[in-house]
């Protein structure tokens, strides 16, 4: 019996393990696999809405680290992570993403000499003035199996020195959530809910510091999405970052004038899916958002300079508008206007990524 310890901290996090212990679900004779939360994102309604919406079992363990400094919060992973190390004794630790959870994760375990499975490994923004492409960095030169999303990722990889024999392409564990949560996500009355039809709406997230604790970058992406909402409505599920810095920098009144533009709190997966899958367009600083839009053929602008997928862009619906405002509106125009960027979704981005990972641990490790 292999014991694996499986690890989440952030919302992304939780997506992404949900197949992959389905997965090792089937394999019960050859597996024990563990939940580790280490409650890095501590919202407790929005944590219970995604555990509830992918039928992800109550962890074995929640750590509870909560807020802090990036090396604060880092820290204390890392001292409760190696409690549960010492009591468990691992076979295996598996990570996803790139979030301080991961990287943390990660280090103890490599210094405990239990080996390490990435999944997500190669993606990369090269800006490291975002913490998240650190982690990605350090995870993947721990990590013992790497487990890639795409081909450029294993370009990535070999790059920084990592052994070929390590790299393992096995397609996107997020798509196989989406794949198999779609026909209930499209269940889901949220627009009803919402008073919203098919299409007659773009889909709103913003979060990174890049765009939310600038005060001029704010208020100028404002000032385009003022011009978009004459067109169409705008549905922004706010992030508390986001809301806490509109008010802030003074900038509420400004959003309230928006009147075709529609605040609504943060969504559980399914209807959050459900809004992605039924949008005319989606404008987004996220990561994960750029795969889902791609997969459901939805035009998605990055708000963003660069992309640790750029598949998404290369194959898929995705365009890199950065902060351009003049760009953003004209691709957005381009969209409304019936003229979207068409594209394809990725290989190996079917549905069975889960499945190939499992093959794969379950034939090195016995090995």
């Amino acid at each position: 019996m292999l014991r694996i310890i499986n690890v989440v901290g952030a919302r992304p996090n939780f997506i992404k393990i949900a197949p992959i212990l389905n997965e090792m679900a089937r394999h019960t004779d050859e597996i024990t696999p563990i939940l580790v939360n280490t409650g890095q994102h501590y919202d407790r309604e929005m944590v219970d809405f995604f555990f509830q919406d992918l039928d992800i079992p109550a962890p074995n363990l929640n750590l509870g680290v909560g807020s802090g400094t990036h090396a604060a919060q880092t820290a204390k992973v890392m001292t409760a992570f190696e409690r549960v190390c010492d009591d468990l004794v691992p076979d295996l630790i598996l990570v996803v993403g790139d979030v301080n959870s991961t990287l943390a994760c990660s280090l103890v375990a490599t210094k405990l000499g239990i080996k390490v499975a990435h999944v997500e490994s190669g993606l990369r923004s090269f800006d490291r003035t975002m913490p998240e492409e650190i982690n990605r960095e350090v995870t993947d030169l721990l990590s013992d199996f790497l487990f890639t999303t795409s081909g450029e990722a294993e370009g990535n990889l070999l790059k920084m020195g990592i052994p070929r024999e390590k790299i393992h392409f096995v397609g996107n564990v997020m798509i196989d959530s989406l794949n198999g949560h779609l026909s209930q996500a499209r269940n889901r009355p949220v627009l009803k809910k919402l008073k919203l039809d098919d299409e007659e709406f773009v889909l709103l997230t913003l979060h990174r510091p890049s765009n939310v604790d600038n005060s001029m970058v704010l208020k100028g992406l404002l000032n385009v999405f003022e011009q978009i909402q004459h067109r169409i409505k705008i549905v922004f599920p706010a992030h508390p970052r986001t809301v806490k810095n509109i008010e802030k920098f003074k900038l509420t009144k400004k959003l309230k004038s928006l009147e075709n533009l529609q605040i609504i709190s943060p969504q559980g997966y399914l209807d959050f899916l459900s809004l992605v899958d039924k949008s005319k367009l989606v404008l987004t600083d996220s990561g994960g958002l750029q795969e889902e839009t791609t997969v459901l053929g939805v035009p998605c602008l990055t708000l963003r300079s660069n992309t640790e997928r750029p598949v998404t862009i290369t194959v898929g619906t995705n365009i890199l508008v950065g902060l351009d405002m003049d760009r953003i509106l004209l691709e957005a125009n381009k969209v409304l206007d019936g003229n979207p960027k068409v594209g394809k979704v990725p290989p190996l981005w079917d549905g069975y990524a889960s499945k190939r990972i499992v093959d794969i641990l379950l034939r090195e490790m016995k090995s």
